[in-house]
């Protein structure tokens, strides 16, 4: 894997867990401001499973198993979008927090990501 993208994404992802966070600690749903970090961070996990799918297609093996390594990064695909979708449920500051937790996870699945592939 590209270390800088996955190093870019889980920063991207701190930072958007940290917005978030602050949103929640101020009594504040997440607002559209929100929602253009979270697509970028979308983004970049994205790329990534593109990048991931390419190299896997290419002949490159994952250190712990490509089963494993398919799995993780189909999650970090799915993390933000899935607390994104959920914080449009619930227009509290909870939505924000919503939010904020999955950025977390996500930061986790790259650090995780980067494990997998034999970082």
């Amino acid at each position: 894997m590209l270390d800088a993208l996955t190093l870019a994404a889980g920063l991207a992802a701190l930072a958007l867990a940290a917005w978030c966070g602050f949103a929640f600690a101020r009594d504040e749903p997440t607002k559209d401001w929100h929602f253009i970090g979270m697509a970028v961070v979308a983004a970049l996990a994205l790329v990534q499973l593109v990048i991931g799918v390419v190299r896997l297609s290419g002949g490159d093996k994952p250190a712990q198993g490509t089963t494993i390594f398919v799995a993780y990064l189909l999650g970090a695909a799915a993390a933000v979008p899935a607390a994104g979708f959920m914080s449009l449920a619930e227009r509290t500051r909870w939505g924000s927090a919503t939010v904020a937790a999955g950025a977390v996870i996500l930061a986790v699945l790259e650090v995780r990501l980067y494990d997998i592939w034999g970082g």
